[in-house]
């Protein structure tokens, strides 16, 4: 989550604070590397934001007045690398191949450096966009009229990234594209087998099942890997989408996987911590189009007649959410303990036994 987010009408905003303990690096080498880069503007200050993120986020603010300019700064932890510099390369590559593209907007791109001796590990600048991340689907604090075009935008984005040419912006070698589904699972089951101390049968079940029940590959695209709301940017003010965040996970694949993903909190009721849905909530009133209008839309968009196993691609989401909620406990400070560890596993076979009931009904088309 790199970019500011404004209380005023939309998700919290991070706090920017003191950069951290184990944290830092030499402002003076940074500065000098912007100026390697035409970025020279003055004077720097350095603040972090205070969210925990898998990679640390940094405000760089150069210069006064006239000449003020702000960036965000991106960098892998030296316990990450080298996996996470190679996320952070590739969050890279694909946001400076879509910035021609409008209607899939992604902050600016200015420079990639992999040059550890620099700031002690990789890292890229970007610009800074001010705006506000709608991590609540139920979008409560936008005007009713304003939500429906928060989705409907989110869906439009998503469609004009899956229709990209993968070879006129220079990503045709843009990972594997063939087994993408296959090998998200793998990588989703090995996941979860080093980090739940207590495995759930139920996502055994659901692993097994799909490993033999996935829909067949399909023409690759560029897939986000992690497109929902509390990953968009909105405009200070109205619905407008002015940036996708997030891209350390993009990679040539399934489409219909990324809509998988957006179309989750349709599925979950608003209680699941690491994805809060909508499920049961009066969407006519809230003035949030529900899931097959979204469908038809994106159909529309990108001129499919019909989604083919829609239910095996929500078994196959719901089963990638319950593993990162396991992960993501395990990560945690001091470890999984308590009562909060005990959420999370029953919020893990919530979700497995969703994605059961998803799975009965996989040869659905929509």
């Amino acid at each position: 989550m790199p970019l500011v987010r404004n209380e005023n009408r939309g998700g919290p905003r991070p706090e920017l604070i003191e950069v951290g303990a184990g944290r830092g690096f030499d402002v003076d080498a940074l500065a000098r590397y912007l100026a390697a880069c035409g970025l020279d503007y003055g004077e720097l200050v350095v603040r972090q934001f205070s969210c925990a993120q898998s990679n640390p986020t940094f405000v760089v603010d150069s210069g006064y007045g006239a000449r003020a300019a702000r960036f965000v700064l991106r960098k892998s932890t030296a316990v990450q690398a080298p996996v996470a510099a190679y996320g952070l390369a590739r969050e890279y590559r694909v946001m400076q191949a879509l910035a021609g593209v409008a209607a899939v907007p992604v902050p600016a791109v200015h420079a990639f450096c992999a040059d550890e001796s620099v700031l002690g590990t990789p890292f890229y600048i970007m610009d800074y966009v001010a705006g506000r991340a709608p991590a609540d689907p139920r979008l409560e604090n936008l005007a009713r009229a304003e939500r429906g075009a928060v989705y409907t935008g989110m869906i439009d984005a998503l469609a004009a990234l899956h229709n990209v040419d993968v070879h006129a912006v220079g990503l045709s070698a843009f990972g594997c594209a063939r087994g993408y589904l296959a090998r998200r699972v793998a990588a989703w089951r090995r996941q979860y087998a080093q980090t739940a101390a207590d495995p759930d049968p139920a996502m055994a079940a659901l692993a097994d099942w799909l490993e033999h029940n996935l829909p067949v590959d399909a023409v690759p695209t560029i897939t986000h890997g992690d497109y929902r709301l509390a990953n968009l940017m909105l405009a200070e003010e109205g619905a407008e989408l002015v940036a996708i965040l997030d891209w350390e996970s993009a990679t040539l694949g399934h489409p219909v996987a990324d809509l998988a993903y957006a179309c989750l909190p349709y599925y979950l009721p608003a209680d699941i911590d690491v994805l809060p849905g909508i499920s049961g909530l009066d969407l006519v009133a809230w003035g949030i189009p529900d899931e097959s209008e979204l469908l038809r839309r994106y159909r529309g968009a990108r001129a499919l007649a019909a989604i083919e196993q829609w239910p095996a691609f929500i078994a196959f989401a719901l089963f990638g959410i319950a593993a990162f909620a396991q992960a993501g406990q395990a990560r945690a400070p001091g470890g999984p303990h308590g009562d909060q560890a005990a959420r999370v596993a029953r919020q893990v076979g919530e979700l497995a036994e969703l994605g059961w009931q998803m799975a009965r009904y996989h040869d659905t088309a929509c």
